[in-house]
């Protein structure tokens, strides 16, 4: 179950941009479906074979997941480094967690049914 929506907003206006001062986590940098506005979020991002996968703790539909897959495309910043990504697809937590390294552990209320955002890194 999706944590709750007031959250999310206390979180964009309060705690991510504390985050990305930080620069302890990765963020990941998207363009706004309607705005066309830059966005970053600051997200957990698993490393996977082909790409990165990430956990919409506020549930699929949030704002930066639908703006990543309207776009197709994102930046991710990871250990100073930035990554092209494509290839948005929401997948069932079930569908991948097994990629993850053993003892990944899903945060509270993400279940097997849960939509995840999988990403390919786009070649260079």
């Amino acid at each position: 179950m999706p944590l709750p929506r007031w959250l999310a907003r206390f979180n964009k206006r309060v705690v991510n941009p504390r985050e990305i001062r930080r620069g302890v986590r990765p963020v990941l940098t998207h363009v706004g479906r309607s705005s066309g506005r830059t966005y970053q979020t600051p997200l957990d991002a698993h490393p996977l074979p082909d790409g990165y996968l990430f956990v919409p703790l506020y549930g699929p539909r949030t704002d930066w997941v639908r703006n990543v897959l309207a776009a197709g495309t994102a930046r991710l910043s990871v250990g100073g480094e930035q990554v092209q990504l494509a290839d948005p697809r929401l997948v069932r937590k079930q569908e991948v967690w097994s990629l993850l390294p053993a003892g990944t552990k899903a945060p509270p209320g993400v279940s097997d049914e849960s939509e995840l955002l999988r990403m390919n890194v786009r070649p260079g």
